[in-house]
C-alpha cells in the first residue's frame, strides 16, 4: 500500500520546509525550528498531553482542534529531520493488515 500524501499534510510540509529554509521573522515556525530539536520535542510533548486532556473531557472540536496542534508540530518535526511524511504513510501502509502485536514483536527482534 503505497497512497499519496493527502493533500494538506503534504502543503504544510512544503510551507514548514520553506519557512525553514527561508527564515521569516514573523513566522512561528521559523522561531520554532531556530530554538532548535528539544523545542520542538518539547512541543509535540505538550500538545500530545493536550490530544489527552482534550479526548479525556469528550469535546469533541477540543478533540479535533488539539490533534490538529499536534499533528502541526510533529510536522515540524519531520522537517527539522528532513523526513517526508510520505515516509510515515509508507510505514503505516507496510503495517496495514499486519496485527499489531505481530508487529511489535518483529520490530523488537530486529534490535
Amino acid at each position: 500500500m503505497n497512497e499519496q500524501t493527502p493533500h494538506i499534510i503534504d502543503a504544510l510540509y512544503q510551507v514548514i520546509l520553506q519557512r525553514r529554509d527561508n527564515p521569516s521573522d514573523a513566522s512561528y515556525t521559523t522561531a520554532l525550528m531556530a530554538k532548535g530539536l528539544d523545542k520542538i520535542l518539547k512541543k509535540v510533548g505538550e500538545e500530545a498531553t493536550e490530544v489527552v486532556i482534550a479526548a479525556k473531557g469528550g469535546d469533541r472540536d477540543e478533540v479535533i482542534y488539539e490533534v490538529a496542534d499536534l499533528l502541526f508540530h510533529t510536522l515540524v518535526l519531520l522537517g527539522y529531520r528532513d523526513i517526508p511524511p510520505q515516509a510515515v504513510f509508507d510505514e503505516l501502509g507496510r503495517r496495514f493488515g499486519i496485527s499489531g502485536i505481530a508487529e511489535k514483536a518483529a520490530r523488537t527482534d530486529q534490535h
